[in-house]
């Protein structure tokens, strides 16, 4: 167990999901306390019953801190996570500055646990597109190698932050009411709309956010061999990603293997049945921890060729969800060694 642990950035969507979940999942630590910027510096918040207020983020908040867990924009956590560390205190990083250190693990506790042993005071969690679809390639991955993913996601606008949202909500009824909206986070109206770009041109036409998921596959299954082939759109959901899945693997897997394959893996629900018109949605699976796989199917353009439908809460699995668990995996591996 930890005495005293810390959440940095408590005041933004995702801090506030972590601090629900540490309740929910009764995490265990003597002290707690929630880190924030200046600008949220003074505010109180609830937890556990009892009231707390919010401190800013500093070098000095740090003392004494056994555990923090980050959810902060890049610029922020590059400056704070030293702080922390330097201060003996281990750091969880929701950012994406530290995912693709060498020295950092990248982790997911049901695809790479052992992972978080190598450690050197960071352990960093993976872009939430990235994390929904290796949990999901894990099982048939373990099962036959996998050589050639082609994916396609449809992400929500909750994945762009608050402003993301306001822009859908907004921007849907001024387009319902003929009139302008000007959007606040991105470049192109979002209302009734697709944006087949999320971040920066980055490699040979693909975005930033694209080329997160190649890189960082690579790293947490420890292959660099496996092509991957992604599109990333954003999409008019409020919450929830849903991904297009195709896996070329090297030996054949059956519809019927898969299906077992995934009901069987830790943090999968499986819900298949097209005849009945059964399948994972964003409106269903809001919510939930869970990474949702359906419309199993053979590829029929490709011998060891299946193609599924995957989707995810964004910001549970996809972020505060999957730090939490690495949380947790640390009080294991800590009560392991004691």
């Amino acid at each position: 167990m930890f005495d005293s642990i810390a959440i940095v950035g408590a005041t933004g969507a995702v801090g506030q999901l972590i601090r629900s979940m540490l309740e929910e999942r009764e995490f265990p630590f003597e002290r707690i306390k929630f880190l924030a910027s200046a600008r949220s510096a003074g505010s109180t918040i609830e937890f556990a019953g009892k009231k707390h207020k919010v401190e800013e983020l500093k070098p000095e908040a740090f003392e004494g801190v056994d555990l923090a867990i980050g959810s902060t924009p890049d610029p922020v956590a590059k400056e704070f996570v030293p702080w922390a560390v330097e201060r003996d205190c281990v750091v969880v990083d929701e950012s994406g500055y530290w995912r693709m250190d060498p020295k950092v693990p990248l982790v997911i506790p049901e695809v790479n646990p052992e992972a978080v042993q190598n450690h050197r005071g960071i352990i960093a969690s993976p872009n939430c597109s990235t994390t929904q679809m290796v949990v999901a390639m894990k099982p048939l991955y373990d099962a036959s190698r996998i050589r050639r993913v082609v994916v396609s996601t449809y992400q929500a606008t909750s994945g762009a932050g608050v402003g993301g949202q306001r822009d859908l909500i907004n921007g849907s009824r001024a387009s319902l009411d003929n009139r302008e909206h000007k959007y606040e986070t991105f470049a192109h109206p979002i209302a009734f709309n697709l944006i087949p770009q999320i971040g920066s041109p980055k490699h040979a036409g693909y975005t930033s956010e694209e080329m997160k998921m190649v890189y960082e596959t690579h790293k947490i299954l420890d292959d660099d061999s496996i092509r991957i082939c992604p599109t990333c759109v954003r999409v008019p959901v409020s919450n929830c990603h849903s991904e297009s899945i195709l896996v070329e693997t090297e030996r054949k897997i059956t519809v019927d293997e898969a299906r077992e394959l995934f009901s069987a893996f830790p943090g999968i629900k499986v819900i298949d049945d097209l005849p009945n018109g059964k399948y994972p949605k964003p409106s269903d699976c809001d919510g939930d921890d869970a990474v949702f796989v359906g419309r199993i199917r053979e590829d029929l353009s490709c011998d060891n060729g299946l193609a599924f439908w995957c989707v995810s809460d964004n910001l549970r699995k996809g972020a505060a969800t999957n730090a939490v668990q690495i949380a947790e995996l640390l009080v294991r591996t800590q009560a392991a060694v004691s």
